[in-house]
């Protein structure tokens, strides 16, 4: 047994007997009402921990990871036999809508369906070859998801890609699934492929679903032209690849977004995808089409799992609409689409509810003093009201209710919305709260690419501030090696858990134990009810100088929260003798190019003015040139300091930059996780001038600097 990063590991090779990674490891199970008992290997003996709950190879096949009872046992599909389902139930409900200039177009799951089996037909005409990719590069349609289905109905891998990919990272993920066949939005997207076109030996064909083609190109085909082609051919050769597909079988690729390295394929299967699909439908209580139909607004990155298991495979399994917002919705305009449609059912990343929160502030800073003060009465009633989640719902909230809460529901677009959710990054508090007083309860999940999306989910019956709620039934979570604070690596176990990473067997064997546990790389605690609460990440973990362990992302929303003006935080202190603190400060941001401007929001002018500064934009701020601001900050900080658990998780220095992080600038990944390795080589100079001249502490417990 060899142990490499705090984790066991026992080549499968040698797999005899021995000790059990039960009895190694702590084992919490989240168990439901439901018995559900996903049948993990014998606890007594790893021999039993074959290879084949893992493979590597686009080809491969895995063995599913059934329950005997529960959620665990439903029978294994395709997605062919979930979606023939869906219009076998629902064939005449909208599918999909979209607005083309002020009219609504829509499809239902007939003609839905009708439209990815011509497509795959056409993909097939193409030279699509089995197991081969088809790229998607562009913002969410009705064509997307098409290609989607299609891609995967012809037997080959439907791989979304970034659309703020270079053309290189583009390239890298074409050639690492040997695409055939790329699907693009526009000219601007059609222009990074051709120029990698000559570095792609597997692309046959390139299909631009809207605008017209600037130019005529051999194999480079309009949607029209490329849906056309299938149109008459005969459906035999299709059934006969939709007939081979098993379950168990690779259909979708999802390229991780890769904070440091290449980003890797994580493979997901047939059952991956239709058996999460309905675990999730089921739990989150999704009402069916002919009882009700949910709505749903797709807006986020398709290439993200997150997205697609929300906008395409949830929302089929239950008969529901899905609208498609405008490509500019994450720069102001979905807001618009939401007020539209309404959605029943909403997941947005932390960075869209606190740009909501913020607009919010700002408009609130400009309203009436008696409006001001209603709103401020109403939000502590809804709070209130919401933390304690009384039996009896005071006559203040009803009122509450009444003058406020509706207003703002209505002003959001989530006047039907039972189910607000947030993923795929951390959320402060503070945003919680916020929405939580306006009796908008946003419940967070918890997941990652690999399990197919969710893991835990929020319920509104099952809710904690801060925890990313209890398990999905069918799964299990496991804490690793717990300190005594119950603290541990999470590890899932389930029918989401991916097949593997794509051509990369050592990476697989890092993800995946030897008895086939998905080790997450977060830390986390259960509490006595069942809650996960998620503490850090084992590689943003902080190790200082003295061997301090300290977690970044409490420290960093600590000092969001107390000073307001702050957009993003970076703790910095990794091998260093004590901790400094990369701060941006609120700023607008330009509609087009998505990059930060030098213009304060007008929530962070309001807050100058009431410190006492003039200051309208970053420049005059940043590097300390605003002695007023400056002194505001280290107060902040100060604040957060006195609750610090020991000295060395004290800020010592912090320093503002001269403008905001982005994902243009290169500091946000894709879905506004924190890069921090690149924001560290961006600002190496800053950081380095923190630990310049240190004078060494002569005794351990030296006094800090005067607060």
């Amino acid at each position: 047994i060899s142990l490499t990063s705090s984790r066991v590991r026992v080549p499968s090779d040698k797999l005899q007997t021995g000790k059990s990674m039960y009895a190694i490891c702590h084992n919490q199970t989240g168990r439901m009402e439901q018995d559900v008992s996903a049948q993990r290997p014998d606890s007594l003996s790893l021999a039993v921990a074959k290879p084949d709950l893992w493979t590597s190879s686009g080809d491969g096949e895995v063995k599913l990871r059934m329950g005997e009872s529960g959620f665990a046992s439903e029978t294994p599909l395709t997605v062919d036999q979930m979606f023939k389902t869906a219009v076998e139930r629902f064939g005449s409900y909208t599918a999909l809508g979209w607005k083309e200039g002020e009219q609504t177009k829509t499809i239902n799951y007939q003609e839905y369906y009708q439209a990815c089996h011509t497509a795959a037909k056409s993909f097939l005409k193409l030279g699509l070859e089995r197991y081969h990719g088809v790229g998607i590069l562009g913002f969410n349609s009705a064509e997307w998801f098409i290609s989607d289905i299609a891609a995967i109905l012809a037997g080959g891998f439907a791989v979304g890609i970034y659309t703020t990919n270079s053309p290189d990272a583009c390239q890298y993920v074409a050639e690492n699934c040997k695409a055939n066949i790329i699907v693009v939005e526009n000219h601007k997207q059609l222009q990074k492929i051709l120029q990698v076109q000559d570095k792609l030996p597997h692309l046959k064909a390139i299909i631009q679903y809207k605008d017209a083609l600037k130019e005529k190109r051999p194999n480079l085909y309009t949607w029209a032209e490329f849906m056309e082609l299938g149109r008459d051919e005969p459906d035999t050769k299709l059934d006969d690849i939709i007939a081979i597909q098993k379950p168990n079988q690779c259909c979708t690729l999802i390229y991780t977004s890769g904070t440091t390295g290449q980003p890797k394929g994580v493979m997901l299967s047939h059952d991956n995808l239709t058996w999460t699909a309905f675990a999730v439908g089921r739990y989150v209580r999704l009402a069916e089409a002919t009882k009700s139909q949910e709505i749903v607004v797709s807006y986020l990155p398709l290439s993200h799992i997150a997205a697609q298991m929300v906008d395409i495979w949830v929302t089929m399994k239950v008969g529901g609409a899905t609208y498609f917002a405008q490509p500019d919705a994450l720069k102001g305009s979905l807001v618009n689409t939401m007020r539209e449609v309404r959605p029943t059912a909403f997941m947005g990343v932390p960075r869209v509810w606190e740009k909501m929160q913020e607009k919010m502030k700002s408009v609130g800073a400009k309203s009436s003093t008696v409006r001001r003060k209603v709103a401020v009465w109403a939000k502590g009633v809804g709070l209130q009201t919401n933390l304690s989640k009384m039996n009896q719902t005071p006559m203040n909230y009803r009122l509450a209710k009444k003058l406020v809460f509706k207003k703002v529901r209505k002003a959001l677009g989530l006047d039907r919305c039972t189910k607000c959710y947030t993923g795929a990054a951390p959320i402060t508090k503070d945003t919680l709260e916020f929405f939580l007083s306006l009796d908008i309860p946003v419940y967070e999940l918890y997941g990652m690419s690999e399990s197919t999306g969710p893991h835990t989910i929020s319920l509104p019956d099952a809710f904690r501030l801060t925890s990313v709620g209890k398990l999905i039934p069918g799964c299990e979570t496991k804490i690793n090696n717990p300190d005594e604070e119950g603290n541990g690596e999470i590890c899932f176990w389930g029918r989401h858990v991916f097949m593997g990473y794509l051509n990369q067997a050592d990476k697989t064997e890092d993800a995946l134990d030897a008895e086939g546990w998905l080790h997450s790389g977060d830390l986390g605690k259960h509490d006595d009810n069942g809650f996960l609460f998620i503490t850090g990440r084992i590689k943003e973990l902080i190790i200082t100088a003295g061997g301090e362990n300290i977690p970044p992302v409490p420290i960093e929303d600590a000092v969001k929260e107390a000073v307001p003006l702050v957009s993003n935080a970076m703790l910095i202190g990794d091998k260093r003798k004590f901790l400094a603190m990369l701060l941006t400060i609120k700023c607008q941001v330009n509609g087009d190019t998505g990059a930060p401007e030098d213009e304060l929001m007008p929530e962070a002018i309001e807050l100058c003015r009431k410190l006492g500064s003039n200051a309208t934009r970053v420049s005059e701020i940043a590097g300390g040139r605003d002695p007023v601001i400056h002194a505001a900050i280290q107060e902040g900080i100060n604040r957060v300091n006195e609750k610090a658990t020991s000295n060395a998780q004290r800020i010592q220095k912090w320093t503002i930059l001269n403008q905001d992080f982005s994902i243009p600038g290169g500091e946000l990944g894709p879905t506004m996780k924190l890069k921090r390795p690149v924001v560290m080589k961006m600002y190496k100079e800053q950081v380095e001038n923190f630990y310049k001249e240190v004078v060494t502490p002569s005794t351990p417990d030296n006094s800090m600097p005067p607060k």
